[in-house]
């Protein structure tokens, strides 16, 4: 725990189904863990649960490899079904080598798989893959609009040159997902020339310590004792511009 920062896991949410109203699950979970939302408190909810609710499930079964994808699956040795779901949800490839494909997704995000995932996405008949929501932005806006907070949706990202994952905000209403400080004074009077935080990220990254990345069942918690200051900005900010990147 952080000085003066509380991590509330809300574990009383059980397997969300298609179409869930994931308000009201989110609401009867807090109920549960017998506390309610306080002024200053921050929602981070799982991308996995949000997309549950809205049914972004694809069959693999039914899901037709095209010749780029059987190219790269090749490559990569993975299913041909999943790298033609992944091409489908991006918009370039960036790296396919042996059990590994990197891509820009249609949202901006760079990642791997496209983020799709196959794991902890509950029982179904035949092979299931979960997609991330169409617009995170607007799934954060919806639920933070009914609950009455901000909120951020998470999701777990690799970084280049560091091994393991850690939580990212690809989804946010009500607080400024990414807050700059571009011409403030630090502690000696500096002018602040490139300091921007990820607000949304740090805070996604403090839930992860409750929420976990295998079997805990924890896909929300509630954050409770940061200060939100500044104008709402979205997720979408977080994303560095394609001209600006480094990497190319």
């Amino acid at each position: 725990m952080l000085p003066g920062i509380e991590i509330i896991p809300l574990t009383a949410i059980g397997e969300v189904r298609p179409h869930d109203d994931l308000v009201s699950v989110l609401q009867n979970a807090i109920a549960s863990a017998d506390t309610h939302i306080m002024p200053g408190d921050v929602l981070v909810v799982t991308q996995k649960i949000v997309s549950k609710a809205e049914d972004r499930f694809v069959r693999l079964e039914q899901v037709i490899p095209g010749a780029e994808a059987l190219r790269i699956a090749e490559v990569t040795r993975k299913d041909p079904r999943l790298v033609e779901l992944v091409l489908s949800e991006s918009t370039n490839v960036l790296r396919a080598v042996p059990n590994v494909l990197i891509v820009r997704h249609r949202l901006g995000l760079v990642m791997a798989n496209a983020g799709i995932d196959r794991s902890n996405i509950g029982d179904g008949e035949g092979e299931l893959a979960l997609l991330l929501p169409v617009d995170p932005d607007a799934s954060a806006a919806r639920i933070s609009s009914a609950m009455g907070c901000p909120v951020v949706i998470s999701d777990s990202f690799g970084r280049p040159w560091r091994m393991g994952v850690v939580a990212v905000g690809i989804g946010a209403a009500g607080l400024p997902a990414i807050d700059d400080r571009r011409g403030h004074l630090d502690r000696d009077g500096r002018v602040l020339e490139v300091t921007q935080i990820a607000v949304a990220d740090l805070l996604a990254c403090a839930a992860a310590l409750a929420m976990g990345e295998g079997g805990e069942g924890v896909p929300a918690v509630i954050v409770r004792g940061y200060v939100v200051e500044g104008t709402p900005r979205p997720a979408a900010d977080l994303t560095r511009a394609l001209a600006e990147d480094l990497f190319q």
